[in-house]
């Protein structure tokens, strides 16, 4: 059984009496309402980003920046949130952390196909323009 919060006994042993206080695990800022605070915030970013640069006519390369880089968390987080969920480190320990680098790599190369679009064709403003008309 894993040990609740980081804090592990022996088994079969309980710590203190029963009229005590249940141990607080160490708080970390990458877990709990700060990081599911931070992927609500990416996630709700992206609707504006999409609509922004059709509605105010912006500069096309610093939005299609902040929409690339912003939509690429989003897929990493996205992704990160599954792998987590189905497959456990505690059961799974050598398929979590490939499925973990396996995504890295992933998140990298898709930063460098990106980056490719937006310097060597169309960009990410004007494609989403052309599906929208298609």
């Amino acid at each position: 059984m894993r040990p609740a919060g980081g804090i592990s006994y022996p088994p079969q042993t309980i710590q203190g009496t029963m009229n005590d206080a249940a141990p607080i695990p160490p708080t970390s800022p990458s877990h709990g309402s700060y990081h599911w605070t931070f992927e609500r915030s990416v996630a709700v970013a992206l609707v504006p980003l999409t609509i922004a640069p059709f509605a105010g006519g912006s500069v096309y390369p610093v939005m299609d920046a902040v929409i690339c880089g912003t939509l690429l968390m989003h897929s990493h987080i996205g992704f990160q949130a599954c792998i987590i969920d189905y497959i456990p480190a505690w059961r799974m320990p050598k398929a979590r952390k490939a499925f973990d680098w396996l995504l890295r790599i992933m998140t990298l190369v898709t930063a460098v196909g990106l980056y490719e679009f937006e310097t060597n064709d169309i960009g990410m403003t004007e494609a989403i323009k052309r599906i929208w008309k298609a």
